[in-house]
């Protein structure tokens, strides 16, 4: 899929208008669309690198990744979202290749951890990641812990 840039960067170093953007992308989908009240602004955006994918000025999809902790855990790739207006376009599949490659940059010998809806899990299971929980309920959605052992780079 091309088309698009790919922006990364800090919360810093976001525009307002660009948070913005990113902010009514996941709270649209999130918690409108998946009628699911819940935080949205959990306190953890300082801390992420914020990936974007854009065309037109438009924030086409999007997902937050977090470098491995200060104990050596994992990477970790969160709030994945397609913006409804350019579904069907395997998004979801570049944004999480440009996700994994961030994380490979970070740290490239270090696995990748998601919290991934479980009706996800077959799409996430296609770019390597593997179930390590049961299901569980996360703010009322089935979710399932899902790891990826290697960081290695994959975007195209």
């Amino acid at each position: 899929m091309s088309g698009y840039a790919v922006d990364i960067a800090r919360l810093e170093a976001l525009t307002p208008g660009e948070l913005y953007a990113i902010l009514k992308l996941r709270i649209d989908v999130f918690v409108v669309e998946q009628n699911c009240p819940y935080p949205e602004l959990d306190g953890k955006d300082f801390d992420a690198l914020h990936l974007r994918l854009i065309a037109d000025g438009a924030v086409m999809a999007y997902a937050r990744v977090f470098p491995p902790g200060a104990d050596g855990a994992e990477s970790r790739i969160g709030r994945v979202v397609v913006s409804p207006d350019h579904r069907g376009r395997k998004l979801g599949d570049a944004v999480m290749r440009e996700a994994i490659a961030a994380c490979g940059r970070i740290a490239p010998d270090t696995a990748i951890a998601i919290s991934a809806q479980a009706h996800l899990q077959r799409f996430y299971g296609s770019l390597g990641f593997v179930a390590v929980s049961a299901e569980y309920l996360e703010d009322g959605i089935p979710h399932v812990d899902m790891i990826r052992q290697k960081a290695e780079e994959t975007a195209s």
